[in-house]
């Protein structure tokens, strides 16, 4: 049987008086490419950041495998974890931003090297071996010994996958990772998430690239105001929408 990799219960989240998520219950099965899709503001990327801890819910309960993620539950009450026990966690979750976020200092490979040096204390040699092969498995092997200012858009963001890579996650979240590239760019990005698809990788895309969603993802769930809307196989959610909601915002982006 397939494990469940994420599973949101009933998950809360506001920033003062802003209710941002309005009670998300989804499941994401390991292996699995699971695509959020919806307008700006409908609270997907917080509620990837959730996933991570990046963000603390208010209200229900979110889990990464077995474990409750940012707290720990005895009897009724929830205890927060400690920024240690936290950090432990996401080590087993990968994550890929909108902006590339490279260490501007450092070469694309000493930024692949940089997390599993000092989080893990891995060593180095096995760990340049590591990022070696990761750069060559998104096609910047020539590229190693660049600084982020001497690449493309597209090449930051694949050495920021290396990077995410690097610390063998079982888990790779994906905020928006082609918003911010030049459209020729784009392709070179989704083919790195399509290789990774192809291996198995458990992945929670948000994304405005139907087309990727529709060819690589195996579930698709459709955001709007905070709340799940509608969701399903992403080829009959995108080609027969059931809800008002999603038909007027695919008919727009589509």
């Amino acid at each position: 049987m397939t494990r469940t990799m994420v599973k949101s219960e009933s998950v809360h989240k506001s920033f003062g008086a802003t209710h941002v998520l309005k009670g998300i219950d989804l499941e994401v099965k390991e292996g699995e490419v699971f695509c959020i899709v919806g307008p700006s503001g409908s609270g997907k990327s917080t509620f990837l950041r959730c996933i991570n801890h990046l963000e603390k819910i208010n209200a229900g309960r979110l889990y990464v495998g077995d474990h409750l993620v940012g707290y720990r539950q005895k009897g009724d009450k929830l205890y927060e974890l400690r920024d240690k026990e936290v950090a432990a966690q996401r080590k087993d979750i990968g994550m890929v931003f909108q902006r590339f976020n490279l260490f501007p200092h450092m070469t694309a490979i000493e930024n692949v090297m940089e997390a599993p040096t000092q989080v893990k204390r891995e060593s180095k040699k096995v760990v340049r071996e590591r990022a070696l092969r990761l750069l060559d498995r998104v096609g910047l092997a020539d590229k190693a010994g660049n600084y982020p200012s001497q690449l493309s858009g597209g090449q930051q963001q694949r050495v920021a996958i290396a990077r995410a890579l690097a610390m063998e996650p079982k888990l790779m979240l994906f905020d928006e990772p082609t918003s911010a590239l030049d459209p020729e760019l784009v392709g070179e990005v989704l083919d790195v998430m399509r290789d990774l698809a192809r291996d198995g990788m458990t992945m929670v895309v948000v994304t405005h690239e139907m087309g990727f969603a529709r060819e690589v993802g195996d579930s698709l769930v459709f955001m709007d105001d905070g709340m799940v809307v509608e969701s399903g196989n992403p080829r009959d959610v995108l080609a027969n929408p059931q809800h008002q909601r999603t038909q007027a915002f695919l008919s727009k982006v589509l």
